[in-house]
């Protein structure tokens, strides 16, 4: 199972953990949410767990915890800047529909293993 991120991504990465002052890279995950089922969570992480998946690339790290993992197997991390805002944003392609807001998706009922 793979993420892959950009240039972009792992640059904010690199920017957010010197800002910080700690940290070992960016943990995403996903969680049971919204009106469509799942949603992405993003955090510091200060240390890789046991049954996390650690992936490097342009010199920055994604922690994921191997539940996420399954769901975010093929994905790829961006950092995005659309006029004033700015986000990470996951490319998935085992996403089958996303709400009307935006904020949450769902994945065909055989892969939910979240």
């Amino acid at each position: 199972m793979a993420i892959t991120m950009t240039e972009s991504a792992a640059r904010q990465i690199q920017t957010q953990i010197a800002k910080r002052g700690k940290g070992i890279g960016l943990r995403v995950g996903v969680k049971k949410v919204g009106c469509s089922g799942f949603a992405y969570t993003f955090d510091y992480a200060d240390e890789a767990h046991g049954d996390d998946a650690l992936i490097e690339a342009h010199d920055a790290k994604l922690v994921v915890d191997h539940e996420s993992l399954a769901i975010l197997d093929g994905s790829r991390l961006d950092f995005v800047k659309e006029g004033l805002k700015q986000a990470f944003k996951f490319d998935n392609p085992n996403i089958t529909a996303t709400c009307g807001c935006g904020e949450s998706f769902s994945i065909n009922a055989q892969d939910d293993k979240a």
